[in-house]
């Protein structure tokens, strides 16, 4: 059957619950009869078959987190759910401070086995509802980032997530959920996928190749894989074959995955919708310059957003966003250089 990702998540959502009776769901208007099943609509129905499991709080982030650290500690298996990524930051101390940090305090003794589901992406909301927060949450040590691209992705990292001892942080964009009704998004992009009746899962660590070239390499995920495949099809009129790799997962990356399509292109393009300061382009870039220096053929280049909030108005949130048409300049003057 195909599924757009908020209806791959809700499937993987209800498998996981299903199959482990220690899995529930903890979040903000998750699990209200007639309600959106969240902010878009990933949850919507669950409270049918798991009424007891489907726990809806207070507006207090730190408080669901804080829940879900507490009973994951004791052996449950929570997914945690904010509205908006943006909505981390009422929770830091939970997340970074204690949920990062418990298994290496305690020497492996303790477990916590929390998955935290988080929108990203600029949406028309105002910069306190639109940041990318992977730069953020790559940089914190003992947290696992994932983020899914399509829907066949969705199910096998969440399910593989939910499994997974450690806390594990999945962002899903705004943009490629495919929701439909009151929570149909303005700009959104087909992600759906075919998803198998089997169980299976992504595993955590491992990126994908989503088009094979030869002429240079861009690595982006989420909306910017997606926006990057696009790019690749307008260069390929003009002749220009590039790679486009999706990492899935941010943290660990699968940087031998990376290097070895650099090796044969000799050229690296990060594409990211956060800006360019301190961004995952960074980290990937870095990685390259320091292990495969003599392969590049071409400085290692960025894609980013300014160094600003994002903005509110539609006109400038497109300029702030990197565009297929712009990504596609870019790579077009890299290997003419």
């Amino acid at each position: 059957m195909r599924l757009s990702i908020a209806e791959a998540l809700r499937k993987a959502i209800h498998d996981e619950m299903a199959r482990d009776p220690n899995v529930f769901c903890i979040g903000e208007d998750i699990g209200i009869p007639g309600g959106f099943g969240g902010a878009f609509t990933v949850t919507l129905g669950l409270e049918k078959d798991f009424r007891d499991r489907m726990i809806d709080t207070p507006i207090s982030e730190i408080g669901i987190f804080g829940y879900a650290c507490g009973a994951a500690v004791m052996g449950m298996r929570p997914i945690a759910d904010v509205q908006y990524g943006d909505f981390l930051f009422c929770a830091m101390d939970q997340v970074a401070n204690e949920i990062a940090k418990l298994r290496y305090m305690s020497g492996g003794k303790l477990k916590v086995p929390i998955v935290m589901r988080a929108p990203v992406g600029v949406t028309g909301r105002g910069s306190q509802h639109a940041q990318n927060l992977e730069p953020y949450f790559i940089s914190c040590p003992g947290l696992k980032v994932v983020a899914p691209a399509t829907a066949y992705d969705a199910v096998g990292l969440l399910k593989a997530a939910v499994r997974d001892d450690d806390p594990v942080l999945m962002f899903e964009h705004k943009l490629l959920y495919g929701s439909k009704g009151p929570r149909q998004e303005t700009g959104s992009v087909d992600a759906s996928s075919e998803i198998p009746d089997e169980d299976y899962i992504v595993p955590i660590g491992n990126g994908i190749i989503r088009r094979e070239g030869k002429d240079t390499t861009i690595v982006a995920s989420l909306l910017m894989m997606h926006f990057s495949l696009q790019a690749a099809e307008i260069l390929a009129k003009e002749g220009i074959d590039c790679e486009v790799i999706d990492p899935r997962t941010l943290w660990p990356l699968d940087i031998d995955l990376i290097l070895g399509s650099v090796k044969k292109t000799g050229r690296a393009v990060i594409v990211e919708e956060s800006p360019k300061q301190g961004g995952l382009g960074a980290e990937i870039g870095m990685q390259i310059a320091e292990n495969i220096p003599d392969y590049l053929l071409a400085p290692i280049t960025r894609v980013a957003a300014p160094n600003t909030p994002a903005p509110f108005s539609p006109v400038m949130e497109k300029f702030y966003i990197p565009q297929p048409e712009r990504i596609a300049s870019v790579i077009k003057k890299l290997v003419n250089l």
